[in-house]
C-alpha cells in the first residue's frame, strides 16, 4: 500500500513536471501610457501586441502587469507585459515565473538594443544588461543572466546626449514601413523557442 502510495505521488510529481516544461514566459519590456506606445523603447509591448492580436487573443489587467495566454502544438505560451515600467521589470518576472512555475529555461525577455542596426535579431541564452534598465532589474531580482533574451535592433542614429530623447522617440517613416515584416518574424521566434529549442531558434533566425 506504502509503495502504491509512492508510486502515484511520484507519477503526479513527474507529470506535473513534464507539463511545466511546456509552459513559456515570454516577456515584452516597455513603458505604460500613451505617450509611450509607439517608441523605440516599447517594442516588446509591440511585438506581443502583434501576435495577440494575430492569434485573436486579448489581454487582461493582472498583477504586475497586462497577460494573454497562447496555445500552440502543445505548449502554453504566457506574454507578459509588465506594468511596473522599464527599471522595475524583474519583479513582474520574478512573480509570473513563480506563480507559474515556469523554469528559467523557459523565459524568453523581448527588449530594444541600441548596439544593433534597426530591425537586426539577437538571440542569446544569456549576456549582462548592456546598459538596459529593464534586463538590469531582471538580473537583480532573478540573481541571474542566464535567461534568454531577443534583443531588436533600433540603431543608435543619435547625437550625443540626446539617447533618452531617442530611445522615447518615435519609429521614423521608413522604420514603421519595415516593422510589420519584422513582427512577423518575431511572432515565428517566439513560437520556435517553445516548439524547437533555444539552439535551432537561434540558428534560425540570429541575423535574419
Amino acid at each position: 500500500m506504502i509503495k502504491w502510495i509512492t508510486k502515484l505521488f511520484s507519477s503526479t510529481a513527474k507529470e506535473e513536471n513534464i507539463d511545466n516544461m511546456k509552459k513559456y514566459l515570454i516577456v515584452g519590456l516597455g513603458n505604460i501610457g500613451a505617450e509611450y506606445v509607439n517608441t523605440r523603447h516599447n517594442i516588446g509591448f509591440k511585438i506581443l501586441d502583434f501576435l495577440a492580436k494575430k492569434e485573436g487573443l486579448s489581454f487582461e489587467t493582472v498583477k504586475l502587469g497586462s497577460l494573454a495566454e497562447y496555445k500552440f502544438k502543445g505548449r502554453t505560451f504566457f506574454l507578459l507585459k509588465p506594468n511596473t515600467y522599464m527599471n522595475l521589470s524583474g519583479k513582474a518576472v520574478k512573480y509570473w515565473m513563480d506563480k507559474e512555475n515556469i523554469p528559467l529555461e523557459n523565459i524568453l525577455v523581448i527588449t530594444d538594443d541600441l548596439n544593433l542596426s534597426f530591425g537586426t535579431i539577437r538571440i542569446k541564452p544569456k549576456g549582462s544588461d548592456g546598459g538596459h534598465n529593464g534586463l538590469k532589474n531582471i538580473n537583480l531580482v532573478l540573481n541571474t543572466q542566464n535567461y534568454t533574451r531577443y534583443r531588436f535592433g533600433i540603431s543608435d542614429q543619435f547625437k550625443k546626449g540626446q539617447q533618452v530623447d531617442y530611445v522615447l522617440g518615435e519609429w521614423n517613416a521608413e522604420e514603421e514601413a519595415k516593422l510589420p515584416e519584422r513582427f512577423e518574424i518575431s511572432a515565428e521566434i517566439i513560437r520556435t523557442f517553445g516548439t524547437a529549442g533555444l539552439e535551432n531558434t537561434m540558428t534560425t533566425f540570429n541575423g535574419k
